[in-house]
């Protein structure tokens, strides 16, 4: 697992591994990143389904309770088929326009 850290927010990807695998090194990792923005890059899973993102349900939930955004990254999965509590972005940087859009709604208090 990688992590790339750029101010506040925190990019985790991951090389050679199941998804099952990945989530438990993100979660065991994550007292580490918990008080980042995470951008989770999922460009390394050439195969991934609804059920797959809805894995990061639970993670995304934490989270944003602690008023930190998690945006997934993939292009497989739509954004249409996972649920709203779920942030998912085509790019990297569209999942930074996320963040920054979400950093400014809790800014307002919205």
């Amino acid at each position: 697992m990688i992590f790339d850290s750029d101010g506040t927010t925190t990019i985790v990807h991951q090389e050679k591994a199941t998804l099952k695998i990945f989530l438990e090194n993100l979660n065991d990792a994550y007292h580490k990143i918990k008080h980042d923005h995470l951008i989770i890059n999922l460009f390394s899973f050439s195969k991934l389904s609804k059920n797959d993102i809805l894995e990061f349900l639970e993670l995304s939930n934490t989270h944003k309770k602690a008023n930190k955004s998690l945006v997934l990254v993939t292009e497989i999965v739509s954004y249409d088929d996972v649920p709203d509590e779920i942030s998912l972005a085509p790019s990297i940087q569209e999942a930074k326009d996320i963040i920054e859009m979400e950093e400014i709604e809790r800014d307002l208090g919205l």
